[in-house]
């Protein structure tokens, strides 16, 4: 999703002379054009993510939009304090781009993993946490965020284009649905493709639908869908507590909607103690497609 990303972010820049970018010395072989475009609005502040949180906060207050890039756990959770005070308590223009969300950066442990990160984001003041699962999604969310105008987190992973679209509805974006739909699976991110892998060839009428937003958004209209089908499977490459399981369970519960089952297919952690890449750690999780095949309903 970088490419869509960066290719995003320079039409902007020729649009927006308020449009700043800094990189926390990353993006090298990814974001030349974003550099070429913005010339001196392309700052890169060094391994030192807590000043670049708290200069863009500054460069925000005097009206210009900031974007701060890295990867994903080094741009959450580094400069947690300051994107909190500095930036969401006064409502200021600063996205916070990361790549390489939940086990994106795969063998290089857990200190490059970002599975808490929208537990930690999500609930902060006047944020809202974008989470594409499919890369044509990119370039619609960079430009909701910066005309938005409010503090962001855009979360970035390896995602192919949407293979189809019947409606978008609050948070969600609904794939399939089915009037007769045997279960729903809401998936969150990348991992969705996992997700497809598993329908595919299945003879179950299952409604597919993706979260992009959070804190999440449910709609009237994504209840009925959930409570005709009666049994839900959510599927996130993040922890439950504080992800799309946690923040839809209570949503629901707090409408009184009484379903059949609920599971949560979500981010295990290091369940053996080991690193391996992406797929390894999915595996590990019950987030292959296999595994998520298992958990639907018979």
């Amino acid at each position: 999703m970088r490419k869509e990303f960066s290719e995003a972010i320079e039409k902007l820049a020729l649009e927006d002379e308020k449009l700043i970018f800094i990189t926390g010395d990353l993006g090298y072989s990814a974001l030349e054009n974003v550099q070429k475009a913005m010339g001196p609005r392309f700052i890169n502040a060094g391994v030192a993510e807590q000043n670049m949180v708290g200069m863009a906060a500054g460069m925000a207050s005097r009206g210009y939009k900031v974007i701060c890039y890295s990867i994903a756990p080094f741009v959450v959770y580094r400069c947690l304090e300051q994107f909190r005070n500095d930036v969401c308590l006064h409502n200021l223009p600063v996205f916070l781009v990361g790549n390489g969300g939940g086990y994106g950066y795969g063998i290089m442990g857990s200190s490059h993993h970002a599975i808490e990160d929208l537990a930690a984001l999500s609930p902060l003041q006047n944020v809202t946490c974008y989470v594409p699962a499919f890369a044509d999604e990119v370039g619609d969310c960079v430009r909701t965020m910066v005309q938005t105008g409010r503090p962001a987190y855009l979360r970035l992973g390896y995602g192919k284009n949407t293979p189809s679209l019947e409606q978008t509805s609050g948070s969600f974006k609904v794939l399939k649905s089915y009037p007769d739909a045997e279960a729903s699976v809401i998936s969150l991110g990348p991992v969705t493709q996992n997700v497809l892998t598993a329908l595919d060839g299945d003879d179950r009428k299952i409604n597919l639908l993706t979260a992009l937003t959070l804190p999440l958004q449910v709609t009237d209209e994504i209840v009925r869908l959930l409570t005709d089908a009666g049994h839900v499977i959510v599927t996130e490459e993040h922890v439950s507590i504080g992800g799309l399981a946690q923040q839809l369970s209570v949503q629901l519960l707090e409408r009184g909607v009484s379903l059949k089952s609920f599971k949560s297919l979500r981010a295990e952690g290091y369940p053996d103690g080991l690193y391996g890449d992406q797929s390894y750690h999915q595996q590990q999780s019950h987030l292959d497609s296999a595994s998520i095949l298992e958990a639907l309903p018979v």
